[in-house]
C-alpha cells in the first residue's frame, strides 16, 4: 500500500482495502498548498489518513518539495510529526 499522486485530480491517494483515503492539493512551483484530507468511512480511526500523510511527506521529500497544510488534520499531523517540519514552506 503505497501512497500515489493522481495529477489529474490533483490529489495525493492511499489504496486500503479497496477503500480511498486521499489530500488534495494546489500546486504552485515546489509547494503543494493541502486544503483537505479525506478518508472513506471503513477506514477512518484505523490510521489510513496518518499513512497517507507519511507517504505524502516521503513523496515530498524525494521529490524536493514543501508542502503548506491547510487542512486542520494536515496542520494536526505536522504538530504531532516535528521530524517532517522540514518539509513544511
Amino acid at each position: 500500500m503505497s501512497v500515489t499522486d493522481n495529477e489529474v485530480k490533483s490529489r495525493f491517494e492511499l489504496e486500503e482495502n479497496g477503500e480511498l483515503a486521499f489530500a488534495t492539493y494546489r500546486r504552485n512551483g515546489d509547494v503543494f498548498t493541502i486544503p483537505h484530507v479525506e478518508a472513506a468511512i471503513a477506514l477512518r480511526g484505523k490510521g489510513a489518513a496518518g499513512r497517507l500523510m507519511d507517504g505524502l511527506a516521503a513523496i515530498a521529500r524525494a521529490q524536493h518539495y514543501k508542502i503548506r497544510p491547510t487542512c486542520p488534520y494536515a496542520v494536526a499531523w505536522f504538530k504531532r510529526h516535528p521530524e517532517q517540519n522540514d518539509l513544511l514552506a
